[in-house]
């Protein structure tokens, strides 16, 4: 919620900004923080939450002069109510893309860097929602220390999901393993990418495995069943000719 007005003054307009937001967690109405600027510089900040009051000046107006104690009235019995409730109509509009799931596509890439002669390694995972993700560069399985990192700004899509990339520059002569790792709300398990490979989602590593099993043990079983059939009718036709040879000769 924003507020502007406007001052006519004899020299030209004066602009007096008025700015509240206000937040909830986990279902429940958080902080409100209000500020007001004049001329392009804030003069003050208002903190309310659990039915506490902070106030921080940054102008040598006094608190007569700005009123505080209105101030505190008014935030506490208007302009908190009407946020929350302006909030809570706005997150249960939009409920359903909300509390949607989207999953990460995460890519390693290695690429040269002409600036330095070397090489970049990032990892980025684009795509996803909610925007909170953990993504971590392990070098032969042991995590980058972060001076080493450049990037791993949150970023938005057109689409309404998040992006981030986290990139390490790195000597040709380098022989190092590199992994990108990712967990996020939509994954059931940590998603691992390594360079030239797809992305490896535990989960989807062990079904494809019993996948396989499935599919190879029933041709083992009917090759199997097929060999102990010829075995047992070779046994019968030798029996057969056995006794046959055995009449012959009385």
């Amino acid at each position: 919620m924003k507020m502007m007005s406007l001052i006519q003054m004899t020299s030209g307009h004066e602009v007096h900004q008025v700015m509240g937001l206000c937040e909830q967690n986990d279902n429940k109405p958080g902080q409100m923080i209000s500020k007001t600027a004049y001329r392009g510089s804030t003069i003050d900040e208002r903190y309310f939450f659990d039915s506490k009051f902070t106030y921080q000046v940054f102008s040598n107006y006094t608190e007569q002069e700005i009123n505080l104690e209105m101030s505190k009235l008014r935030l506490r019995n208007f302009y908190y109510p009407a946020c929350i409730k302006t909030l809570e109509k706005y997150l249960k509009k939009r409920e359903t893309q909300l509390n949607r799931k989207v999953k990460p596509q995460v890519k390693l890439i290695q690429k040269a860097n002409p600036d330095s002669g070397g090489l970049r390694v990032s990892c980025l995972a684009t795509g996803f929602y909610p925007r909170h993700i953990n993504l971590t560069l392990f070098r032969d399985d042991q995590p980058v220390a972060d001076h080493e990192i450049t990037g791993g700004d949150l970023l938005p899509n057109d689409d309404g999901t998040y992006q981030m990339r986290k990139s390490l520059e790195i000597n040709r002569a380098e022989k190092h393993n590199y992994t990108c790792s990712v967990t996020h709300l939509s994954l059931d398990n940590k998603l691992d990418v390594t360079l030239g490979n797809k992305e490896s989602n535990p989960v989807e590593v062990f079904k494809s495995a019993i996948l396989s099993v499935l599919i190879v043990l029933p041709l083992v079983l009917v090759f199997g069943t097929i060999a102990i059939i010829y075995q047992c009718r070779n046994k019968r036709a030798d029996s057969s000719r056995s006794g046959y040879s055995v009449a012959s000769n009385h």
